[in-house]
């Protein structure tokens, strides 16, 4: 143990309580039943600020399409895109990322995942969370994760404080070694069914009752969790709009364009602000705005 500012009393005892209390009865995915980094991978991506029931369908209709990393990369670029936006999956940046990271582990690898965090991360929009997560779920071979859930466990039940570097600290020394799989999967569903902003600690069999600092006071304050910014209405909205109308037409002028994207198009929300929308999307390299006779978007191929 380290000489830090919070507790963890009898840390096998902890361990093996969370992993029973996993093992025992946890929610099923189909991204758990499977170590295959490439669908895990997608697992990831997709979850990312969407909600998990809404992942499952679009992950299956998504692997059922390109089963592998090499299907994905040889797919046509505004079909990933397309699939992302039919499916209500946030910002498609992250479709335009997979794709390209499926690119690099074809010509790269080899069509073969790297398997380390840090490797990981050499793939494009692979950050350290999602890197972590596929070495983990995919190769067992990963380091503690630490989500907004984990934090949130963390500070209640060891009164860690809040510190992005102290809930690395308790959370690498709790995982056991060599069980990265097994050990993230089961504290990150302790936070999403038992530690949550409002907590069901008996409801759910928390298993670190017996130790925790919040049950013992019924002080159950936790770290700010950041809000998602209103979809509706929103730029991000918009984007999605501008790549569904044009995977439907393909191409069209912005006088055109914009009537389909907003129904109040015109004014603060008129050709400028549409130039600028689609500059922001060509910028992702989704999009291509062309001025001919009038300025004219299409998906970029």
């Amino acid at each position: 143990m380290t000489d830090t500012a919070w507790s963890i009393p009898d840390i096998d005892a902890v361990r093996d309580a969370l992993v029973s209390w996993y093992e025992s009865d946890h929610r099923t995915f189909p991204w758990r039943e499977t170590d295959d980094p490439y669908a895990i991978l997608v697992s990831e991506v997709m979850s990312q600020q969407t909600q998990l029931g809404r992942v499952v369908t679009a992950w299956e209709a998504f692997l059922d399409r390109w089963p592998t990393a090499a299907d994905l990369a040889d797919a046509d670029r505004s079909a990933v895109v397309g699939f992302w936006t039919t499916h209500s999956l946030g910002y498609n940046n992250r479709a335009k990322y997979l794709h390209e990271a499926a690119n690099q582990v074809v010509s790269e690898y080899d069509g073969a995942f790297p398997e380390t965090p840090d490797e990981l991360q050499n793939l494009q929009g692979v950050g350290p969370y999602t890197a972590n997560a596929v070495a983990s779920f995919a190769f067992n071979d990963g380091d503690a994760v630490v989500d907004t859930n984990v934090k949130r466990v963390l500070y209640r039940a060891f009164d860690v404080p809040d510190d992005d570097a102290a809930f690395e600290e308790a959370a690498s020394e709790l995982m056991p070694d060599g069980e990265s799989r097994v050990w993230n999967n089961a504290v990150m569903e302790l936070g999403g069914v038992a530690c949550e902003k409002t907590p069901s600690c008996d409801t759910a069999g928390c298993p670190w009752r017996e130790w925790c600092h919040a049950y013992e006071t019924g002080d159950f304050t936790a770290p700010d969790v950041p809000t998602q910014p209103k979809f509706e209405g929103s730029r991000r909205q918009m984007r999605g709009r501008v790549v569904s109308i044009l995977k439907e037409y393909d191409e069209l002028p912005l006088s055109k364009l914009g009537p389909r994207v907003r129904i109040d198009y015109g004014g603060d929300y008129g050709e400028e602000w549409l130039r600028e929308l689609c500059s922001d999307l060509a910028d992702d390299g989704l999009v291509e705005v062309e001025e001919q006779d009038e300025w004219v978007a299409r998906l970029r191929r």
